[in-house]
């Protein structure tokens, strides 16, 4: 049943990922990837494990979905945001609620990472401001 759930959890989700923008791709990627972490980690090494391949598939996740220039913020964001996740559900709900914490902490943290990383970086280092004049040094009239 678990299998079965997981298996059309992942393709709901990715069947969007087509029309998500950059952040719902990251999103997507990061909460994918943490459930995926979970359920490998907690058959390798029970709530430590699931915890642990949360982190590890939330950022690996982030890193594959997001642009050249936010990676490493998707991967802090998607990896922590998973790892937290699985930590809170599994204190709530167990096994289940360790994997929908991971898939939804990836989701949120991957996200909000991406946006903030976006943020920083959305005009391109262009100055909108005044342009300078040129001053001549030597004026001859």
């Amino acid at each position: 049943m678990r299998t079965l759930f997981s298996a059309l959890l992942i393709s709901a989700l990715t069947s969007s990922l087509a029309f998500a923008g950059d952040t719902g791709k990251v999103a997507i990627g990061s909460g994918l990837g943490g459930v995926a972490g979970n359920v490998i980690g907690q058959q390798v090494g029970g709530s430590t494990g699931a915890a642990i391949g949360a982190g590890l598939g939330g950022a690996a996740g982030g890193v594959i979905t997001a642009r050249d220039g936010n990676k490493t913020e998707a991967a802090l964001g998607g990896g922590l945001g998973a790892a937290g996740g699985s930590v809170l559900g599994d204190k709530m709900g167990g096994s289940t609620g360790s994997l929908i914490g991971a898939g939804l902490g990836g989701a949120a943290g991957g996200a909000l990472a991406n946006e903030y990383a976006g943020g920083n970086e959305r005009d391109g280092g262009h100055s909108h401001g005044k342009k300078h004049k040129k001053h001549k040094k030597h004026k001859h009239h």
